[in-house]
């Protein structure tokens, strides 16, 4: 698998025994940027939750940063989301907790002991995101932009061979949506591989990359001036 972060072969979708996707090949390699489009109801969030184990896949073969989905148990799913940096649409963050104390308790959920080393860690995410110095603020302190990149900056916590965006800008006016994707699309260029789920197509114009629709529960391919 050197070089797939993802392969799904013959994937069938299911959701409350209905077929949300049907039919998926897709093979993604190290370094990649993909958009899922289509409008809301047509299964990216189904096709994103699948990758995270959030669905069970059970048609079909699949293998994410070295996992089989096909065969994943229960206590496999928090290691393969060690390895993905997951990004949603409403932040999920602590509401309780300052910027500082929401990025320790992912450290120390995720087996992290050394204060100075998770300090250090810590910095070094917010700084890739342009957060350096909000980590004293609460998150009503935030606006929604800075909330989701506080989000992002907690998905890189533990180096993910892969970011999975699901709606990323969703809750977003379009102009902190460009500064969202300009942030998701600078850790792209750094070499992380970034699979985002989207219905804003300005933002795709925006940052043209390799896109697939879903439309008729099937995704395919779509060549970027027809989007």
């Amino acid at each position: 698998m050197s070089g797939t972060v993802l392969s799904l072969k013959n994937v069938t979708i299911y959701q409350e025994n209905r077929v949300i996707l049907s039919q998926i090949n897709l093979e993604v390699k190290e370094g990649e940027f993909l958009y899922i489009i289509g409008k809301t109801g047509t299964g990216k969030s189904s096709f994103m939750k699948t990758l995270y184990g959030d669905l069970p896949l059970t048609v079909g073969s699949g293998n994410i940063v070295g996992y089989d989905l096909a065969n994943l148990k229960e206590n496999d799913i928090p290691f393969l989301r060690r390895k993905l940096g997951i990004v949603f649409q409403d932040f999920q963050l602590l509401p309780d907790r300052s910027v500082n104390e929401n990025m320790l308790f992912v450290l120390k959920a995720t087996g992290w002991t050394n204060a100075a080393d998770m300090q250090t860690k810590i910095d070094d995410v917010l700084q890739r995101v342009g957060m350096i110095g909000f980590s004293n603020k609460m998150p009503h302190q935030l606006s929604g932009g800075e909330q989701q990149r506080v989000a992002i900056a907690r998905a890189l916590l533990n180096d993910p061979e892969l970011i999975l965006a699901d709606e990323p800008t969703g809750n977003l006016d379009p102009q902190t949506s460009a500064e969202i994707l300009g942030v998701l699309k600078k850790i792209n260029d750094n070499g992380k591989t970034v699979i985002m789920s989207t219905h804003d197509y300005a933002v795709i114009m925006k940052f043209p990359a390799k896109t697939l629709k879903c439309e008729d529960n099937t995704i395919f391919e779509v060549v970027q001036r027809t989007v």
